[in-house]
């Protein structure tokens, strides 16, 4: 479904002024906030996505001239470099979960700046664990494989993770007697209580090695240093996470934890990254400004050469379709977007003044029609 033109979600007409712009989404931020009663969260969304856009001079002047797809298709939820998982569900910041099971297997990737690691407390699960590479700013475009290294406590391959030396059976608790819960009376000044606890011998298992595993001395875990490839996603951005499911800590007798993989992507020299839009800007002289040309521009899919159409003016944006970042979930790319500034030179031959004087000269001419 398209959506519908930020100016219209607002109820503002196209020439109103800032001040204007910021009345009507406070009035409708009233309106429609879902803490509210008779609030609408979708409606409120929408406006927020609105005022995001039309708030800031440069977004409203692209979007001016290229509709939707000149600010990313999304206002970018207020954070550098855009939010990666707009569109994705759920509603003002909180944790996007998409199924990356298609991308070999490693989990889902999610918003991780407000630190939810997702999955509730469960009993006798390994602790999860998070380490972080970095990527360079081509590489978030297009997606690649990285091989990270992390160290930690993976399922004894000396005794298989049930503590035993090989050859040596598995007893019941002669502390518990099976039940991996100990009762304690404990004295206090109100008399007498008892508390029912984890036994300390068998960990809550209700069994024992008869004879303790001699690498890892019965805990059926041992530390390991692992190397594991991982399919970081084209259009991944700054501060997102992948986590990768049951690739943490190891437990005795429970499942192991989860991996969550950090990306940090390196700022680029030249250019910067808004949602799925990528921004950098071209110096061309004023005499191509003044009578067109051509300009040759960088772009992540390399040099491309643009035509400059007479009197372009300084702070002109040019929209280069399909050379932005990849989405996240297919179906394209979003755009470059070129913004021209116009030199003047600083340093002129005599000739050259003399041409230039000519020039203006010859304009005021013209405008008081002499």
């Amino acid at each position: 479904m398209a959506k519908r033109d930020y100016y219209e979600t607002l109820g503002v007409p196209k020439s109103a002024s800032a001040d204007e712009i910021k009345k009507a989404f406070r009035r409708l931020a009233v309106k429609y906030h879902p803490d509210k009663e008779g609030g609408d969260e979708a409606k409120f969304k929408e406006i927020n996505e609105a005022y995001e856009v039309l708030k800031d001079q440069q977004k409203r002047q692209r979007y001016d001239q290229f509709g939707h797809a000149g600010v990313g298709g999304a206002a970018g939820g207020g954070r550098a470099g855009g939010n990666p998982f707009e569109g994705f569900g759920g509603f003002g910041g909180q944790s996007q979960n998409i199924n990356f099971e298609d991308l070999g297997g490693f989990g889902d990737l999610f918003g991780s700046m407000f630190g939810q690691q997702g999955g509730g407390s469960r009993s006798n699960r390994g602790q999860d664990v998070a380490t972080e590479i970095t990527i360079t700013f081509e590489e978030a475009v297009f997606g690649v494989e990285k091989q990270i290294s992390v160290t930690l406590d993976d399922t004894c391959t000396h005794c298989k993770g049930d503590g035993a030396e090989p050859g040596h059976s598995i007893k019941t608790c002669n502390i518990c007697h099976g039940t991996g819960q100990v009762n304690r009376v404990m004295n206090t000044i109100f008399g007498q209580i008892q508390q029912t606890t984890v036994c300390d011998t068998c960990h809550g298992r209700g069994k024992v090695p008869e004879k303790a595993c001699t690498v890892c001395h019965g805990k059926g875990t041992e530390r390991q240093a692992q190397n594991i490839k991982l399919k970081v996603p084209a259009g991944i951005d700054d501060g997102a996470a992948i986590r990768l499911n049951g690739r943490g800590q190891a437990v005795q007798g429970g499942s192991k934890g989860d991996l969550y993989v950090n990306i940090r992507v390196k700022p680029h020299k030249e250019f910067t990254r808004e949602g799925d839009l990528i921004l950098s800007e071209q110096t061309i002289d004023m005499v191509t400004a003044a009578l067109g040309g051509t300009a040759a521009v960088e772009t992540v899919d390399g040099e491309l050469v643009i035509k400059i159409p007479a009197g372009t003016q300084s702070g002109t944006d040019f929209r280069l379709a399909d050379h932005g970042v990849t989405h996240l979930r297919g179906g394209g790319r979003g755009a470059h977007i070129v913004t021209i500034k116009v030199a003047t030179p600083t340093k002129l031959t005599k000739r050259q003044k003399e041409l230039l004087q000519q020039f203006n000269e010859s304009s005021k001419k013209k405008i008081f029609g002499l």
